[in-house]
């Protein structure tokens, strides 16, 4: 019978083979890991010696996972994450309301939801230590998957697949014009007045993009195919230079963005299109009171 020896693998190995394998670069791992390059460099040559199969491709200006590694990673990943969800399950056990929870929000929520939830969320929730991040949907997704985030805050619906999502609170649109644009006259619009307008859209990527094309497919828009916006507030430059119009989330039109020089925030009549923003988990999280008690607090306020 041939034995063999159980190697005893280090859980800070495989972090440093998942931070290689996310930034295939040993400088910016090593920096993700807070280790120097050459002690990285070091412990992943141990591991691929312990385990008798070489992981990493190195070249230069090129750093790749041989198939085996891609293999290696994929279970690492599962192996850190229930490690991670142990020690978070501990924690919430004496604290389920305390600690750290990570959030991440689409680029076309965060910097508008977060001035009206932020001071209730920390009135409401003291202990609780946000780490909030922005990511577009599918980002957030692998994320949430992988275990490097804890909620998502996005516009649903979205494919769950082992995640669990709850609506928060449904956003309006508003039409943004130029301040000369004949709409702005009007107290209210409707769908059918952008028939023959230039509608100004975010680039690909950004479900924003497709709930607004969604929203205008009933009426003939015509698309400024050469121009697309890497965000809202790029839009609302673009809008108030004349280029066209384009639809924005209700949040995104109040407090200091409400008067934005040259523009013009016009609400659509009922039934107004609107979009559902809702928050997404793992089921399997160990975070389930913080989520829910964080959920809470945003569904009453943004409402």
């Amino acid at each position: 019978m041939v034995y063999i020896d159980c190697m005893d693998l280090k859980l800070k190995d495989l972090r440093y083979l998942v931070a290689v394998a996310d930034q295939r670069h040993f400088g910016r791992a090593a920096a993700q890991c807070y280790v120097s390059q050459p002690t990285l460099s070091a412990q992943l040559k141990k591991l691929e010696e312990s385990l008798g199969v070489q992981l990493i491709e190195r070249a230069p200006n090129n750093v790749s996972l041989t198939e085996a590694g891609e293999q290696i990673v994929a279970r690492a990943r599962r192996i850190l994450e229930a490690t991670d969800e142990v020690v978070t399950l501990a924690r919430t056990q004496r604290d389920p309301l305390g600690g750290r929870l990570r959030v991440a929000l689409l680029p076309t929520i965060g910097p508008y939801l977060l001035p009206h939830v932020a001071p209730a969320v920390r009135k409401a929730l003291p202990r609780l230590e946000l780490r909030l991040y922005e990511y577009q949907t599918g980002t957030i997704l692998e994320k949430l998957h992988n275990g490097e985030l804890d909620v998502g805050i996005l516009a649903l619906p979205v494919d769950l697949n082992g995640l669990e999502a709850r609506e928060l609170y449904r956003e309006p649109f508003t039409l943004a014009v130029p301040e000369r644009h004949p709409l702005a006259a009007r107290d209210s619009v409707k769908v059918a007045d952008l028939k023959g307008e230039t509608l100004l859209l975010l680039e690909e990527g950004h479900c924003l993009r497709d709930q607004a094309l969604e929203v205008c497919s009933r009426v003939a828009t015509r698309d400024q195919a050469d121009f697309r916006a890497t965000s809202l507030e790029t839009l609302r430059q673009m809008v108030a230079t004349g280029a066209g119009v384009t639809l924005l989330p209700e949040f995104a039109g109040r407090g200091a963005y409400r008067n934005a020089r040259g523009v013009v925030l016009r609400p659509f009549a009922r039934p107004e299109p609107v979009r559902h923003v809702g928050a997404i988990w793992r089921r399997t999280t160990a975070r389930g009171a913080a989520i829910d008690a964080l959920c809470n607090v945003i569904s009453e306020h943004a409402r």
